[in-house]
């Protein structure tokens, strides 16, 4: 078996090309911001990257990632840093890779109910932006206030809406994404249906970045619900909650639930 080839350190001529790449502001060498880049919310972990590079563009990602690849520089992508499960750490050092200023909602289709967005979109915002063209993206993850789009992408995230809308993968047509050796590819078609060669598109989906780094998602989404009911109930056993919610899924029109209609009564077994 052949032993995998050891990450080179940064060095005075890599910080040279990243310099004449991306702006000053883009890149960040200090402490501070080393230690920062070097932890998300997994346990008491702490990696911190030689560098952390800010690009602003597809192209600058691409050629980003062709270099180092060139160079065999390791490359973390780092969004928000919410996550629980390690992703964002840069275990190898090197390169980490934020997405934080590809911040933009590029379009929201209100004819077609699809949207694109960048991979440093904050779900919530994207929630509202949805929200005021009377459209609705249900994953909702508990930390959808500060986490990002590509985030939620990377762990195929859910959340409370999760039980009745499916979880992120369930809203994806397509990505534009930059592969390790800074090829852009597109992985499906902004069409519900799609059969036209593999389903890269889920492939990548739920990657945790293994496979790259997105630049663009293509979403769809759906009309607004007129009404919106949150109720609260409690339980005496522990296997009541779960069968209260096949109940009400088996009840049928979710309107004959809601109080502006009349009550039903809940039988659970």
């Amino acid at each position: 078996m052949k032993t995998p080839k050891a990450f080179q350190a940064i060095e005075t001529r890599d910080l040279t090309y990243f310099r004449d790449l991306v702006p000053q502001s883009a890149i960040f060498i200090d402490a501070e911001n080393l230690e920062k880049y070097g932890h998300d919310e997994t346990e008491d972990l702490q990696f911190n990257p030689q560098v952390v590079l800010k690009p602003a563009s597809a192209d600058e990602v691409s050629k980003i990632l062709n270099y180092c690849n060139a160079r065999n520089i390791a490359v973390t992508a780092s969004g928000a840093r919410t996550g629980l499960s390690g992703g964002a750490l840069p275990l190898f050092g090197g390169v980490a890779l934020s997405t934080e200023n590809l911040n933009r909602i590029l379009e929201i289709d209100e004819r077609n109910l699809q949207a694109t967005v960048e991979p440093g979109v904050i779900n919530q915002v994207f929630h509202e932006a949805c929200k005021e063209k009377g459209l609705f993206y249900p994953p909702d993850p508990s930390s959808w206030g500060s986490s990002f789009i590509g985030g939620n992408l990377a762990l195929n995230a859910g959340g409370p809406k999760a039980v009745k809308y499916g979880v992120t993968n369930a809203y994806v047509l397509d990505l534009e994404v930059v592969l390790a050796d800074g090829s852009i590819i597109n992985t499906g078609a902004r069409v519900l249906k799609n059969s036209t060669g593999y389903n890269l598109t889920q492939l990548m989906v739920g990657s945790e970045g293994t496979f790259r780094n997105h630049y663009q998602s293509h979403f769809s989404v759906f009309v607004l619900s007129k009404h919106n009911m949150l109720f609260c109930c409690a339980f005496l056993r522990l296997l009541k909650p779960a069968r209260a919610v096949s109940a009400i899924f088996q009840g049928g029109n979710h309107s004959q639930w809601n109080g502006v209609y009349g009550t039903r009564q809940l039988t659970i077994p």
